[in-house]
């Protein structure tokens, strides 16, 4: 496979990582680069790790995971984007203990929702000529990436419009959830 086709790859499956740091880039209040960091972080290693495990496991195991992902993946992001859609009409209430940080927890299950497709992608490389290390680096790496630019510009957009935007983000975690769960379903 070439570093092309890869590369595409790693954009194909970090995709969503992308619009879920937007999403979150909009809740926050102050942009703290740490913050940035750490969420990208989360996420380019989850996108790394899981096409690795997907790797490992080859097909025995794809066939219950690919069976579910959809619902898991719809699972956590549309009550992750319910509970930021709550916190934009609820705001007011705890406004100044909110600080905008995300919470450890909300970024693992983030990090977890999000990469679940890469799994499968994993499993597909294990039939393929594919370096496995340096295509989850890649995928890693490109997440990352994007996913710093995603939280930098959902936060530029989030800081002129936070109310509205809260809900936006939680909407888009939401449509992200239901179009996995509609394009594995075969609706899409």
């Amino acid at each position: 496979m070439s570093f092309l086709t890869l590369l595409l790859v790693a954009l194909g499956v970090s995709a969503d990582a992308f619009a879920v740091a937007i999403g979150k880039g909009l809740q926050m209040r102050r942009l703290r680069v740490t913050d940035a960091v750490l969420l990208a972080l989360t996420f380019g290693v989850f996108q790394a790790a899981m096409p690795a495990i997907g790797w490992l496991l080859g097909t025995g195991f794809a066939d219950r995971v690919t069976a579910i992902d959809h619902w898991i993946a719809f699972g956590l992001l549309a009550a992750i984007g319910a509970k930021m859609i709550w916190e934009a009409f609820h705001a007011d209430a705890d406004a100044d203990a909110d600080d905008g940080r995300i919470p450890v927890r909300e970024m693992l299950v983030l990090g977890l929702a999000t990469s679940i497709d890469a799994l499968a992608v994993g499993v597909g490389f294990a039939f393929l000529d594919v370096s496995i290390v340096g295509a989850a680096i890649l995928i890693g790496v490109t997440t990352f990436v994007i996913s710093l630019g995603g939280v930098a510009l959902g936060h530029r957009a989030g800081t002129r419009f936070r109310g509205p935007a809260e809900v936006v983000g939680g909407l888009i975690l939401i449509g992200i959830g239901l179009r996995i769960l509609l394009d594995h379903t075969g609706v899409l």
